[in-house]
């Protein structure tokens, strides 16, 4: 009864999503502020999209458990989606991803990998390439070895952007959730304030982001990055008599912080070089009252994106 209640729940919100994001087109449309790249015609919008993550975060020691000892995270991701126009400025967006982390260091019972297949179903508000509103699913198995019936979840995102101030501050209200996060349902949103063309604060979170874009071709950020992303283990049997959990859920959360540096001189194609501060990592069995975090540790990030 308990997961009939939950997924009760999730439709309600997913139908009241969509509704705000309908309501939310009168708010925003013809707003459009100028706040991407200059080389982007204005009337263009990109229908086919590749994207490419790699991440490695150095070891650092386990807080306060010295028996599960010390741990680095390595993280690679690709997506592809597609772009199907529906009518005016909105669009329907289908598309897959898969992404890994895998952990080394101690052998301490802690899984040594998870992963995610899922796919993508969106629909957006598109403005000068970019998503002014979206509601979005991925459906999908998010495990570590075994692809079960109970790795399955849709987590989901909704966002609505809109004016305060015209061309120069826009709100940001989101929100996302899972069957397997904790808490179900959690917020997100923000400010963009456009200080003037070249310098930009997109205060939104969970990426919020200092960005100054010195010309057409490179662009800078100081930026964060709030992770949150829930998996079906196997087995985990640490030294710790409290960990020692089959078939459990874990979220894994990564908070960044670090600088960015973007080029996009080459037609279609955005190549970006971040590196920085992993502030936590953090094993969260939360169905088992057990959270495992890392002392803080540099990171390094090269990504790439195609669009056309």
């Amino acid at each position: 009864m308990y997961y009939i209640q939950l997924r009760r729940n999730l439709l309600g919100l997913l139908i009241s999503g969509i509704l705000a994001v309908l309501a939310g087109a009168g708010v925003f449309a013809g707003t459009e502020p100028e706040m991407q790249q200059a080389a982007q015609p204005a009337d263009e919008t990109s229908h086919n999209i590749f994207s490419f993550e790699s991440t490695y975060t150095l070891r650092s020691d386990f807080k306060d458990e010295p028996r599960l000892g010390e741990g680095d995270s390595f993280y690679n991701d690709f997506s592809y989606d597609h772009r199907f126009l529906i009518t005016g400025k909105w669009y329907f967006r289908a598309g897959f991803e898969y992404e890994r982390y895998d952990f080394g260091g101690t052998d301490n019972g802690l899984p040594d990998h998870l992963q995610a297949i899922y796919g993508h179903l969106a629909i957006e508000y598109v403005v000068k390439d970019h998503a002014g509103a979206s509601l979005e699913l991925d459906p999908g198995v998010y495990f570590q070895n075994r692809i079960t019936g109970d790795a399955f979840d849709i987590p989901w995102k909704l966002f609505v952007s809109f004016p305060l101030k015209k061309d120069k501050i826009f709100g940001v209200i989101g929100l996302g959730g899972a069957l397997y996060q904790h808490p179900i349902v959690a917020p997100g949103g923000g400010l963009i304030w456009l200080f003037s063309d070249k310098l930009r604060l997109e205060g939104v979170f969970p990426k919020p982001a200092l960005v100054y874009d010195l010309n057409d071709d490179w662009q800078f950020r100081i930026a964060g990055n709030l992770v949150y992303e829930s998996f079906r283990t196997d087995d985990v049997f640490t030294p710790l008599h409290k960990l020692r959990l089959h078939n459990a859920v874990v979220q894994y959360n990564e908070d960044r912080v670090g600088v960015q540096v973007s080029y996009s001189g080459i037609k279609h194609l955005k190549i970006t070089a971040a590196a920085g501060c992993t502030v936590l990592r953090d094993f969260d069995f939360f169905r088992a009252g057990v959270s495992e975090k890392t002392d803080p540790a540099p990171y390094f990030q090269l990504s790439a994106e195609a669009k056309f």
